[in-house]
């Protein structure tokens, strides 16, 4: 079958993987489209370590081909969007309520894949870059079969990363300011996520002018290239700042553009061995730095919830897709990502 995998110095298509069947709570799925997240571009650039050779991909959708002994949520034809959070379920995490904090979701790749005698690692617990892919029950969620497999696939990590960090991290009240620092995909749904929530003012930095149409069309009230000029509008600070780009000199800028009682919210991927510097005494009016895992997400509630916004037109899905690629054509999808050319570019498996 078709992928992409990255073996430690060059990411490329490859049609020769296969997938093991899937065994107890486990579901088997036929990609139909999954988007090119940057993420998936930090491990090939080495900002985010992970074992090698791996297949990529981590945001996707498809159709469910066979499940394992247990699985009873879904079944053979079911149109699901996948999530990266495997969690156990039974941990005090996920007992909370805090799936994404679960310590059995994180660092522990399987190898589901070979590629003639050699076994592959998942990225992610996904490798939705895959023409099927094997998850962990949790991670499958039903979704109508009437929303566009590229548009779904979405849901996955733009959507729930981007929305989830306003809406469950931030807890962005009506009536509060907004800056959203990158008009990448999560940004777009940083800025969709606040218009949701109500907030008064939604400002969104990015140094590329032409993202001004759509941070716009997503909600954003203004548009700055520069962070430097942010307090043009808003003179006291903002209520809360995102920093979606993983830039320590912007993560500054985050802090610094806080008003009293601020949150700085990052989620933005550094490298692990980044570092930024703050002014502590800028802190003593209430202000707050808060790290956001994957939007602070449940996914089987969280994704089904923003499935059901796009069918009612409250949340715009459609829109963040830049453009669309064959799979055999990643690499052409790669760079047009990692230049900024497109809002976000999905790769598809059509035959």
């Amino acid at each position: 079958m078709r992928g992409v995998v990255f073996d430690g110095a060059t990411a490329r298509f490859a049609d020769d993987l296969q997938v093991r069947e899937p065994g107890p709570g486990e579901v088997l799925v036929a990609v139909a489209a999954a988007g090119l997240c940057h993420s998936d571009l930090a491990v090939i650039d080495g900002t985010i370590p992970f074992p090698v050779p791996v297949v990529l991909g981590h945001e996707g959708a498809g159709v469910v081909e066979a499940v394992g002994p247990g699985v009873g949520h879904v079944g053979p034809g079911d149109h699901v969007a996948l999530s990266t959070l495997a969690n156990c379920g039974a941990c005090a995490d996920c007992d909370r309520g805090r799936p994404t904090m679960c310590r059995k979701a994180i660092g522990r790749p399987g190898r589901p894949f070979r590629r003639g005698a050699a076994p592959l690692f998942q990225f992610a617990s996904n490798s939705a870059f895959a023409e099927r892919t094997v998850v962990r029950a949790v991670q499958a969620v039903r979704i109508p079969a009437d929303i566009p497999p590229a548009s779904a696939a979405l849901l996955g990590c733009a959507v729930l990363t981007g929305v989830g960090a306003v809406l469950n991290r931030a807890r962005v009240a009506p009536g509060e300011s907004v800056v959203v620092i990158g008009a990448g995909g999560v940004g777009l749904n940083v800025v969709q996520g606040a218009r949701l929530a109500g907030a008064s003012e939604i400002i969104a930095v990015d140094a590329d002018p032409a993202k001004e149409k759509a941070a716009r069309l997503f909600g954003a009230t203004g548009f700055r290239t520069s962070a430097g000029t942010v307090r043009e509008t808003l003179p006291t600070g903002a209520d809360h700042v995102f920093e979606c780009v993983g830039n320590t000199a912007l993560i500054r800028q985050a802090i610094d553009l806080l008003d009293r009682g601020g949150q700085a919210v990052l989620l933005g991927t550094t490298a692990p061995t980044a570092e930024t510097s703050f002014a502590p005494s800028a802190m003593f009016l209430d202000k707050s730095i808060l790290g956001c895992r994957y939007g602070s997400s449940r996914p089987q509630h969280d994704i089904a919830r923003y499935a059901g916004l796009y069918r009612q037109g409250r949340l715009l899905l459609d829109e963040l897709v830049g453009a669309t690629y064959p799979v055999e054509e990643f690499a052409r999808a790669a760079d047009d990502a990692r230049h900024g050319r497109v809002t976000r570019a999905v790769l598809t498996f059509g035959s």
